[in-house]
């Protein structure tokens, strides 16, 4: 393993980058509609107005500083430069933790459970490690075919041996469930626990699916024909929409909010928090790179296999407006599972939704496993 010493990092877009977004809003083509279609045809034509117009008088200023409030730092770790937020908890009993998002969301999606976590509760409390994949945010743009599910796992791994954490649990959605999925797989000596958002929907079909597996294999591909369409052209064409989302911000704005608004539980995250997410897309020009990453982990030939049934403690939380919310047998057909939680409400984003659940999860799996460093 090479590495470089972690270096404090700290936010500060060039007010050239945000002049330039701010005119190029200003100066937006909007597309025509039909009349009387919905959300069914994509983003709604009167919603992405109301959201350029938003962003466009966006105060980043204001979401920089309080961003910026939370610990960061910049590492290299073989060749690889991570953004990586670090905080440790309150009182003597922590046990560290890893949080991973997924697309299209950043890293900030994850900052709402940072006092939830921290705060001793039970005389329990967690350092929370919460990296920025590559090619996401502020973390750098692999150069190079190969950056993958699995790759991703194995220097989550090294990060926390540099961070001085031996052992450790794990938690993730969307890309980020996948990445701890190979933690579990391919550093189980390491692992306390894996909690995970969800189970992925592509494992091989099996010959005995329960009436409940066969429901939830039946939808899949029906998902796929009216909403899976993003996932296909990110894994195999993906340099063709980048170049219009990454010069168009109301063309990001459209690709990425519509995904928030039909993937949520309903108006629980905020314009500012949606523009959030879209300014740090914007800045560092990654949309590119995010959406690469769909075609390098369906090439990851171990990211697309069956997984260990056994290994270290799985926990798995469904929220309802998630994508594909798998039932408990595909669940535990792939997986030994010590806690399944079916939330009451929550979508594909609930770091942003419902922060207060997902963190009351987690300690509720590791107070189930025990969990011991």
């Amino acid at each position: 393993m090479t590495s470089n010493a972690p270096t404090p990092f700290t936010i500060d877009i060039p007010d050239v980058v945000l002049d330039d977004l701010r005119s190029r809003l200003d100066r937006t083509r909007f597309a025509d509609a039909l009349e009387g279609t919905g959300w069914d045809w994509g983003m709604n034509a009167a919603a992405l107005q109301i959201l350029v117009r938003h962003w466009r008088d966006f105060d980043w200023r204001a979401a920089e500083a309080a961003i910026n409030e939370v610990p960061a730092f910049q590492a290299r770790i073989d060749g690889v430069g991570l953004h990586v937020v670090h905080v440790r908890g309150e009182g003597k009993r922590r046990l560290p933790i890893i949080l991973t998002n997924g697309w299209p969301s950043c890293y900030t999606e994850l900052l709402p459970l940072i006092p939830l976590l921290t705060r001793e509760r039970e005389g329990l409390s967690f350092d929370v490690v919460i990296p920025s994949l590559p090619g996401y945010g502020f973390s750098k743009k692999p150069t190079a075919p190969g950056m993958n599910i699995t790759r991703i796992a194995d220097l989550w791994a090294k990060l926390m041996t540099i961070l001085g954490y031996e052992r450790f649990l794990a938690h993730g959605s969307d890309m980020g469930a996948g990445v701890v999925e190979r933690l579990r797989a391919n550093h189980a000596e390491r692992m306390i626990g894996v909690h995970m958002v969800n189970v992925f929907s592509g494992y091989p079909q099996p010959d005995d699916p329960s009436a409940e597996e066969r429901a939830f294999l039946e939808s899949v591909p029906q998902w796929r024909m009216s909403e899976g369409a993003y996932a296909m052209l990110h894994a195999t064409k993906p340099q063709t929409i980048a170049a219009a989302l990454t010069d168009s911000p109301a063309g990001l704005a459209a690709w990425i909010g519509e995904k928030f608004a039909g993937w949520s539980d309903g108006d629980t995250i905020s314009l500012d928090a949606l523009c959030t997410v879209l300014t740090i897309y914007w800045a560092t020009g990654t949309i590119a790179s995010s959406q690469r990453l769909y075609r390098e982990a369906f090439a990851d030939a171990g990211a697309m296999s069956p997984p260990p049934k056994s290994g270290p403690p799985l926990g798995v939380v469904i929220f309802p407006r998630d994508i594909l919310p798998a039932p408990r047998a595909w669940g535990e057909r792939w997986f030994e599972t010590a806690q399944w939680t079916v939330m009451p409400r929550g979508g594909h984003f609930p770091g942003f939704e419902v922060p207060h659940l997902l963190a009351a999860d987690i300690r509720a799996f590791v107070g189930k496993i025990g969990g011991r460093q």
